[in-house]
């Protein structure tokens, strides 16, 4: 796929998004039509529909994220008419990608784009992790997280076909190199100056995990619903999704996961955290 091309449509999605008079975000569905090169609002209809569809049976309120509205379109210099449109949400604008044309390249770039973005707001929405105020806290969390998902993505894996314990340090590998451009396991240690013995998920702080952990998520996920099988089609995967992770990172102007400092310990700030006396909590005075 052409960086150039990706960069652009990428942003794309970015400079079309608005918000309403509460500061809330939204796209409209007439603008993500022409990005996503529907010649005409009429076919792009249906994928909306379809989108609801997929809505209601992850049990969301679809009110939540398709809300039917009218906007004003210029006709010509002067005049204007209005028109139906639906504003979405991020997870609105998700599930149409997933239900789009897959023959478009910027469908594609939506997809990566979107899934990203929904998993990051996921993780700053869930209450667990806003009840958290400091950074230590906040990694503990997402190193939790991380553990949990590395299971369900070792069991995936051996579902398509990598069973040994050096088929999956192989099978990590592509995942690592596709995030942090190139680098495996042992390049990222060194990147870092970390030492062998020294686990890299352990020396993450909270944006290099929560990266990691949609790299994680992202790939169980893929290679359950596509039921891919064999360990080089496995490998692949993986390298294919820690590099889409790396492209929105890119896109967002974010730091690449290699050039983020390193953390102290995750094991050392859990002591640490476990020494704090907890809270007092005063009750209620009646009134």
């Amino acid at each position: 796929m052409n960086s150039e091309l990706s960069k652009v449509n990428q942003s794309l999605f970015e400079t079309i998004k608005k918000q309403d008079e509460n500061g809330n975000e939204y796209w409209s569905a007439r603008d993500l039509s022409k990005v996503l090169e529907y010649s005409e609002y009429r076919h792009f209809l249906p994928v909306i529909d379809r989108a609801k569809e997929a809505c209601a049976k992850s049990k969301q309120n679809v009110e939540n994220h398709f809300e039917d509205t009218l906007e004003m379109i210029e006709l010509g210099k002067t005049a204007k008419r209005e028109v139906e449109t639906v504003k979405l949400s991020r997870y609105a604008c998700y599930l149409i990608v997933q239900n789009a044309d897959p023959s478009k390249e910027v469908v594609a770039l939506g997809q990566t784009y979107f899934a990203v973005q929904t998993r990051i707001q996921e993780i700053q929405q869930m209450d667990a992790y806003n009840r958290l105020s400091t950074e230590e806290e906040k990694r503990i969390f997402l190193r939790n997280e991380m553990s949990k998902h590395n299971t369900f993505l070792a069991a995936a894996a051996k579902n398509a076909g990598v069973q040994e314990g050096l088929d999956y340090a192989i099978f990590q590998n592509h995942g690592y190199a596709g995030l942090y451009g190139g680098l495996d396991a042992k390049g990222i240690h060194k990147k870092k100056n970390l030492k062998k013995s020294q686990q890299i998920l352990d020396h993450m702080g909270s944006t290099e995990l929560a990266a990691n952990l949609f790299r994680a998520t992202q790939t169980e996920e893929k290679l359950r619903n596509e039921n891919i099988k064999g360990k080089t089609k496995a490998n692949q995967t993986h390298f294919e999704v820690g590099r889409k992770v790396r492209q929105t990172i890119k896109e967002i102007g974010g730091t690449m996961p290699e050039n983020l400092p390193v953390a102290e310990s995750i094991k050392t700030v859990q002591k640490k955290l476990d020494k704090k006396p907890l809270k007092k909590i005063e009750p209620k005075k009646k009134k």
